[in-house]
């Protein structure tokens, strides 16, 4: 009897001994792996999700937020910068025994690790959630492009990464018509999914075949009539280039094909469309500067500054982008634009800082703060497929979103590495789709004081002076929307917000603001 006592005394303080540490995470934005130093040795169980920040090869890292570009969120070298620099160095952990797949942004519950050193655990239990295969298999967010009304257009561009139908085994894109055919076959489910309106291609083959071939698929796989605007161009061109196609249920071409080659070829062009039901028409440019990769000189130098090589370039193609669309508004007899692509710039870099102060509204930042992503590049989120457009667009758009089955996912599952059938993967970026309602009234909010707009403190409530007559949203940093209303008077206060920092967006007069602000 004594001795199975002692045996029932010993397992307790054996479990005891084995149990689980509560740790608890203050602050996810500013967490460092150097907070799990005392811990070593021991098992511990965090108190906060833990989010999959990169997947590569059999192991994960993870954090307790998700981990940005620094320029995709603050402007290069700036104090801001820096410390989001810092604070990414230290962010993440690897995470060990797991066995089964998982794309980034997932999140894992109630984890339970064995702390091995301040920068590696071992998973010993947790619960899975969000973000996975299954959550987006039925397609984007609606909700995401419907937020200031049901759109009547959907514009869609994507890279798809070397989308080729004969040149192949040139060391990009499809090897062979095999490797192309496994290829075809993601990017049509994918497209299939989405079943835009119109689609903006960058990285499509030149000449006609890739974006007649497209649009044969989507037709084939939605039972809508789709085809594409001939450019004219030859297959022996320069590689690659932008093309458009479109539903022909839905929308026509108005006028021809608009080019701007300024920097490399092919690759910026403008196209106007007009929506068949309201009459209503406008101009969607889509474009693909020039890349980071290369030897660059003089102000194509890389900087050490986060925007890479070819800066100079990318700057002059934005430039370019806002020179021509004052003649494409004569061109086309209309001031409406939809500027999207992938820039090869990030939110805060001087390309995207160019087309905003140019008039360009980025569509990223007015709908989601601070939260948007298309790319994941070492770990690290940002978005370099855009969308922008100009004052008098902005109130017909209903929303955008990235449609996440590319970014979060393992590249072993591209067409070429695997046999895996699905769209996922079918690219390294992201769809971006963007909501239109077109109506040539809705071009301005009226009675708005927008330039002399300010946010002040009154008894530690923020308020927003000089916008009445607009409407302001609050972001949690995020991404989640807390708080929007009416901006009714001359001095809006906002209430009844919890202790922390938020993103405020204040729209008027077809214009959006944007700040942060800190609630003590």
């Amino acid at each position: 009897m004594h001795r199975i006592v002692s045996t029932i005394i010993l397992c307790l303080f054996s479990r005891l001994l084995c149990a689980a540490t509560l740790v608890t995470i203050e602050d996810p934005n500013t967490w460092s792996y150097a907070e799990l130093l005392p811990y070593v040795g021991q098992t511990i169980q965090f108190d906060c999700p833990m989010y999959v920040t990169n997947n590569y090869g059999s192991s994960l890292t993870i954090s307790p937020r998700r981990i940005y570009s620094p320029t995709n969120q603050e402007y290069p070298m700036s104090a801001e910068y820096n410390e989001l620099l810092r604070n990414n160095a230290t962010g993440t952990i690897s995470l060990s025994g797991i066995k089964d797949y998982h794309r980034i942004g997932e999140q894992l519950l109630e984890l339970t690790v064995k702390v091995n050193s301040q920068s590696s655990v071992s998973f010993q239990s947790g619960r899975w959630y969000g973000n996975s295969r299954a959550d987006l298999k039925s397609g984007y967010d609606k909700e995401a492009i419907s937020k200031n009304g049901t759109p009547s257009l959907i514009v869609c561009t994507m890279n798809l990464e070397y989308y080729l139908v004969e040149t192949f085994g040139t060391g990009y894109g499809p090897d062979s018509y095999s490797d192309h055919q496994k290829q075809r076959k993601k990017v049509s489910q994918a497209l299939a999914t989405i079943n835009a309106d119109i689609y903006g291609f960058i990285e499509i083959e030149q000449g006609q075949g890739a974006l007649a071939e497209i649009a044969k698929d989507l037709t084939a796989n939605t039972g809508r009539n789709f085809t594409y605007v001939n450019d004219g161009g030859s297959p022996y061109g320069s590689y690659t280039k932008a093309g458009f196609v479109y539903c022909t249920d839905k929308v026509t071409p108005k006028g021809s094909l608009r080019h701007n080659n300024t920097g490399v070829t092919n690759r910026k062009k403008t196209q106007a469309f007009t929506e068949l039901q309201s009459g209503e028409t406008f101009m969607l440019s889509v474009n693909h500067f020039k890349a980071k990769s290369g030897s660059g000189y003089g102000d194509n130098a890389d900087k050490g500054d986060g925007q890479g090589k070819f800066n100079g370039d990318r700057v002059r193609e934005a430039k370019s982008v806002l020179e021509n669309y004052k003649k494409d508004c004569v061109f086309y007899m209309d001031s409406d634009i939809l500027i999207m692509g992938d820039l090869n710039a990030y939110a805060m870099e001087d390309p995207i800082t160019t087309l905003r102060e140019g008039g360009m509204i980025d569509l990223h930042r007015a709908f989601h703060a601070d939260s948007s992503y298309s790319y994941v590049y070492r770990g690290q989120l940002g978005y370099l497929d855009h969308a922008l457009c100009n004052s008098t667009l902005y109130p017909q758009v209903t929303g955008m979103v990235a449609y996440h089955i590319n970014s979060d996912e393992s590249d072993t599952y591209t067409y070429d590495k695997s046999n895996d059938q699905t769209m996922f993967r079918c690219s390294d970026h992201d769809p971006i789709i963007v909501g239109l309602r077109l109506d040539s009234t809705r071009t301005q909010m009226e009675n708005v004081i927008f330039d002399n707009w300010s946010v002040y403190y009154q008894y530690g409530a923020p308020c927003i002076r000089n916008a009445q007559g607009g409407y302001y949203v609050v972001y949690r940093m995020d991404g989640n929307k807390v708080k929007e209303a009416n901006i009714i008077s001359e001095e809006e206060r906002i209430d009844n917000l919890q202790q922390g920092l938020y993103i405020i967006n204040i729209y008027g007069q077809g214009k959006c603001k944007q700040t942060k602000i800190i609630v003590p």
